[in-house]
């Protein structure tokens, strides 16, 4: 019998080619989308899943009350505040610090620690260094393959992963013992291999320094056993026992900042637990990237969108076709065949037309997998087939064949066989035509909201690229310098050297660029007042040029004089509002503490600049001259040849550090990376979008050219009245631009919400207007109408007089 059904039901397929084909087509995409936004939801939602001690990691990040009540978020701890926890809060089982950092440099010794450092092998490792202590290992997972963890409780030594050991030692059975330099400075000695670290991880880090090394250099790394200094790369983590309320600890950390920094600190210690530490963008992670559940949960309702809307199509096409098949249901229930076996016949041709499109729609994905880290961060070595993506799609192929069949099924086998046998059922009669209109509408809206989606996304990151940052990032080129005793001497003749190219207009050399990601903030003290003021100051130091390279924008006073160590400040706007100066006059001659540091005077104030991405809020920023915190050059360039000129800044800077490995890139290309993954998610509103509208046009499509069929003669007779081609366009496209037009009214809330959702993401975003939403609706209507216009043109262009002879 099953195959008996199953051999009907391929006949009536492969009778019925158009209508086939246009259900394959959209079931097939729908099902790739969907398949690949499920790989990339479950990649995301998988990260550090594997940690043994995954519900129960915290970390303790920082958050700060300005007086405006607004909040400032840090992932990072006090160096001080590690040895204070252990000691206040007996109920974590362990407490670890790791001290992230970047862009470093690693020579790779051997065994020689006097090799000649301009010809050995070096390495940039702009991300995974961490200086950490032996308790890390007791939190988070690793398998060790040498040695083990209590080698990082010595100076001196370091862990390497597998991958890091044999990039640098070509085996890493032969990395055990040997040696290191870390910039130049820190002599380290192997003392572990770890397996790598799995690619869904927060934590992918790859070279492990002992936490002893740290204290031996901590102003080299930023780490102060303070309570002033705050960085964000130093940050705690702990394990807490299952048994321990972590709300219960929390409520003890007010009392804990009263009792270490007085009642008067406006800092709270929180804990984060690790599964939040993924999907939370204002503390980020040191992996990197951080995303979105939000995002997530609106990719895959997309991804179920896709699908309905495919299934649609087939519910549309299914019941119009129903009247072509009264006959057919006519005849089979005259000769016995009852309601049940009809629906069964239809729901096997359902399943047959579902599961062909299920195995084309995973060739499909399979087809674009190489894309797909273009469009979401997940690696290129991804797996399409799993247990959890083949269990996907038996789901999804039950569902979609009970949802596009069963409605189908009712409507052919309640066809009455003395109606059906006499070609008295119409479309009106199966009852159906309302149920196609409110499902347009569905498919409709759906697209819409995707459209404007798009629209939304599209102009917030032009919104990006184009906003005025406030200073200039076009042409700049970056190279790192290096501040050791040793070396911070190359760093004024380096400087004067590039001056004299022509094609370099300026270079000024800076802890970091204007706009970063650095938060390097601290405590101070203004007005020569003994209390410190109740919000940090961030900050940034740099030479006398950094203004003029930059093209800062002063609004009263000047910039610094030429000085290897801090003398006079300048602030930003913001510094200065907060501090309740509404006059830049008033603030200009006024004196500024930087932690435990002297008395400066602040000779200018610039206008605001985008210190971070547009996602946060200008920091209160202060500006001063320090040369052992300078790390980069900024080197405004010519646009006339810049090939050369930049080749002549690397044979220059290899000459003056040749114990180092060169990098250099352009501001702007470090600008463009905050917006990665916006960047990605606009990406994907386009091609989701695309897909979107792509099913409801089959939809359309397959609906005009039965209306065509259905309306053969009346074409015929208007023709022959004296109706023109446009008359016959109209009439079909008229019902089609209502339903549309209903379509958006409901798109519209659905999208303003949505979207409005993913804009406060940013501080500094675009406005969604009326022109966002008319923009959206015309589009639509536009390809609706080339879509109903090419099917009923063709219908038009049909000889009336062969219309009419059609029976």
């Amino acid at each position: 019998m099953i195959k008996n059904h199953l051999k009907i039901a391929w006949r009536n397929l492969l009778k019925n080619k158009a209508y086939t084909s246009i259900n394959i087509a959209g079931l097939t995409t729908g099902f790739a989308a969907s398949l690949l936004i499920f790989l990339v939801v479950s990649y995301e939602l998988s990260y550090d899943k594997f940690q043994k001690n995954y519900n129960n990691i915290y970390r303790i990040v920082t958050t700060a009350t300005n007086n405006d009540g607004s909040e400032q978020f840090n992932p990072g701890i006090p160096g001080a505040a590690l040895g204070a926890i252990k000691t206040d809060f007996p109920q974590f089982e362990k407490v670890t610090a790791v001290n992230a950092a970047y862009g470093s440099q690693v020579i790779v010794l051997g065994n020689n620690p006097n090799t000649d450092l301009s010809s050995t092998k070096k390495f940039i490792e702009n991300t995974g260094i961490v200086f950490a202590q032996p308790e890390f290992f007791q939190i988070f997972n690793a398998h060790w393959l040498e040695g083990d963890a209590q080698t990082l409780g010595e100076p001196g030594n370091i862990v390497l992963d597998k991958q890091t050991a044999i990039k640098y030692f070509g085996d890493w059975k032969n990395a055990a013992g040997k040696l290191l330099k870390l910039d130049n400075t820190v002599l380290l000695k192997v003392g572990g291999i770890i397996e790598d670290a799995p690619r869904n991880t927060d934590f992918p880090l790859k070279l492990f320094i002992s936490h002893e090394t740290l204290k031996q250099y901590g102003g080299k790394y930023g780490y102060y056993n303070d309570w002033n200094t705050l960085s964000s790369n130093y940050q705690l983590y702990a394990l807490l026992p299952s048994t321990v309320n972590p709300a219960g600890i929390q409520s003890q950390m007010k009392n804990f900042v009263k009792k270490q920094e007085g009642a008067e600190s406006r800092r709270m210690y929180k804990l984060q637990p690790l599964k939040d530490m993924h999907f939370n963008y204002r503390f980020g992670t040191l992996g990197d990237h951080s995303t979105s559940k939000t995002i997530l949960w609106t990719l895959s309702l997309i991804g179920v969108l896709i699908i309905l809307m495919a299934s649609i199509n087939f519910i549309n096409l299914s019941t119009a076709q129903a009247v072509g098949r009264s006959r057919e249901v006519g005849i089979r229930k005259v000769l016995g065949s009852t309601r049940k076996q009809l629906v069964a016949q239809v729901m096997g041709e359902t399943f047959l037309l579902v599961s062909f499109s299920v195995l084309l729609g995973l060739l499909v994905a399979r087809l674009s997998m190489p894309y797909l880290s273009h469009v979401a961060s997940v690696p290129a070595s991804i797996s399409l087939l799993t247990p959890a993506s083949i269990t996907f799609l038996a789901i999804a192929l039950i569902l979609v064949t009970l949802l596009s069949g069963i409605y189908p099924a009712l409507v052919v086998s309640g066809f009455t066989p003395v109606l059906a046998l006499k070609s008295k059922i119409n479309a009106a009669s199966v009852g159906g035509i309302s149920l196609r209109r409110i499902l347009v509408i569905t498919q409709f809206s759906i697209s819409q909201v995707l459209i404007i989606g798009t629209i939304v996304a599209v102009s917030q990151m032009n919104y990006v690229r184009n906003a005025d940052l406030g200073f200039v990032k076009e042409s700049v080129f970056v190279v790192p310098v290096y501040s050791d005793s040793a070396l911070m001497a190359r760093m004024k003749p380096m400087k004067a050297e590039l001056l004299k190219n022509p094609d370099i207009v300026g270079v000024s050399i800076a802890s970091d660029v204007p706009s970063s990601d650095n938060n390097w903030a601290s405590n101070f003290y203004f007005d020569n007042s003994g209390k410190d003021v109740d919000f940090p100051s961030f900050l940034k130091y740099a030479d006398e040029d950094y203004f003029k390279t930059f093209g800062l924008q002063f609004l009263v006073g000047k910039g610094f004089s030429a000085a290897d160590t801090m003398r006079e400040v300048v602030v930003n706007e913001t510094m200065m509002r907060k501090l309740h100066i509404t006059d830049p006059q008033k603030i200009i001659g006024k004196t500024i503490r930087i932690g435990g540091g002297r008395w400066l005077p602040i000779v200018g104030v610039v206008k605001d600049f985008k210190t971070n991405s547009l996602r946060e809020d200008i920091k209160p920023l202060t500006i001063a001259s320090s040369q052992k915190n300078y790390y980069t050059a900024g080197i405004k360039i010519r646009t006339a040849d810049m090939a050369r000129t930049t080749a002549y800044v690397q044979k220059l800077w290899q000459s003056v550090y040749p114990e180092y490995a060169y990098e250099g890139h352009f501001m702007d290309d470090t600008i463009q990376r905050f917006y990665e993954q916006e960047n990605q998610l606009s990406l994907l509103y386009k091609i989701f979008a695309g897909i979107a509208i792509f099913i409801s046009c089959l939809g359309l499509y397959g609906l005009v050219s039965y209306m065509a069929v259905q309306k053969t003669k009346e074409v015929g007779i208007r023709k022959v009245l004296g109706a023109s081609i446009g008359n016959i366009v109209v009439m079909f496209s008229k019902e089609f631009t209502m339903l549309i037009s209903i379509a958006f009214v409901i798109a519209i809330p659905v999208a303003w919400y949505l979207m409005n959702g993913w804009l406060q993401n940013f501080v500094y975003r675009i406005h969604m207007g009326v022109g966002v939403f008319l923009l959206a609706i015309a589009a639509s209507l536009l390809i609706a109408w080339i879509t109903v216009g090419y099917r009923a043109v063709k219908t038009a262009l049909t000889n009336p007089v062969k219309s009419l002879r059609t029976e």
